[in-house]
């Protein structure tokens, strides 16, 4: 008879780990960033609904940024906030799944929404006198529908895969769930969990970065043959916010995935996956609200009234 132990469906989490000393420090640091992009995707979410001049494609696209951003940190960081100051690190597997999922579906998220994005950007400067006729509402919608439902399906069959096995432990290796912490609670062969891994992690950023080259490279095409001071000005003031976003999230990503290389530093691994999450989640907001000249306009305009009924 084979000698089967009982796996608790109870987890302990390993945490990030911090020094005594430094507990409170890391978490109001992280307690405060985490408060500020709240209020800022929140707040140019708020924005954006309520007028209606900007009820426009390129606004519309990046609510859906807001709002990956707000939920991928809502369902991480609080625990993540916890876990720093708590002595037992405990979470049920379900709720380590639900973790993973989100997280995933965040990370994923933000490349596809971000390739929506490059698609709008390149139809408002290299085909303007169509662009209204072909980014209408339902594109928008139908875009906005894609970039989430690739993402879910994407995340969906990664924990698909890693849920099925059997587990041999019960302790997460790391600051948060995620997929490669989840199988490695299993003793089976995790192959398959590894091959799609590599599949999924090369189509991700292989088709984001390349649709992302292929139409910059095309509006600089367009920019260059018209030698049109307009549309050169156009082209650098729709294109640097979202061109900005996008090197943000991906060199936070790489940041990530290259310390996994360096075991040995396994606290700043942890914290750099964290920041991957808080990070572009904070400034995308804020680089976005400066750079798009509309949108920074209302915002000043909201805040103008404020000082000016403060003063009154």
């Amino acid at each position: 008879m084979r000698n089967i132990s009982y796996i608790s469906d109870v987890l302990t989490m390993e945490g990030l780990e911090i020094a005594e000393s430094s507990t409170y420090p890391v978490f109001f640091t992280l307690l405060i960033v985490y408060i500020a992009l709240l209020i800022s995707n929140i707040g140019v979410l708020a924005v954006i609904i309520a007028e209606r001049k900007l009820h426009q494609p390129m606004y519309l696209l990046f609510c859906n940024l807001s709002v990956n951003d707000i939920l991928g940190n809502t369902i991480l960081m609080p625990r993540v906030l916890l876990d720093i100051v708590s002595n037992e690190k405990l979470i049920s597997y379900s709720a380590c799944v639900t973790q993973a999922f989100f997280s995933h579906t965040y990370g994923s998220a933000s490349h596809t929404i971000l390739i929506v994005m490059a698609i709008d950007r390149y139809v408002a400067i290299c085909n303007p006198l169509r662009y209204s006729a072909i980014m209408t509402t339902k594109a928008v919608l139908t875009l906005s529908f894609f970039a989430w439902a690739v993402s879910v399906v994407l995340v969906g069959v990664l924990l698909s895969l890693t849920i099925r096995l059997s587990r041999c432990r019960s302790h997460i290796m790391h600051a948060f769930c995620d997929n490669a912490s989840l199988f490695k609670l299993s003793c089976e062969d995790v192959s398959i969990n590894n091959i799609y891994g590599l599949f999924y992690t090369v189509v991700l950023f292989s088709s984001s970065m390349g649709t992302v080259a292929i139409t910059y490279i095309r509006i600089a095409v367009i920019c260059w043959t018209r030698n049109n001071a307009e549309l050169n000005s156009k082209a650098i003031q729709t294109c640097a916010s979202h061109l900005v976003l996008y090197l943000i999230m991906l060199l936070t990503g790489y940041v990530v995935i290259i310390m996994h290389r360096f075991p040995e530093h396994r606290f700043l691994r942890k914290l750099m996956a964290v920041l991957f999450h808080v990070v572009p989640a904070h400034l995308n907001p804020v680089i976005y609200a400066f750079q798009t000249k509309h949108l920074r306009v209302k915002i000043l305009q909201i805040f103008g009234r404020k000082i000016t009924h403060r003063n009154f």
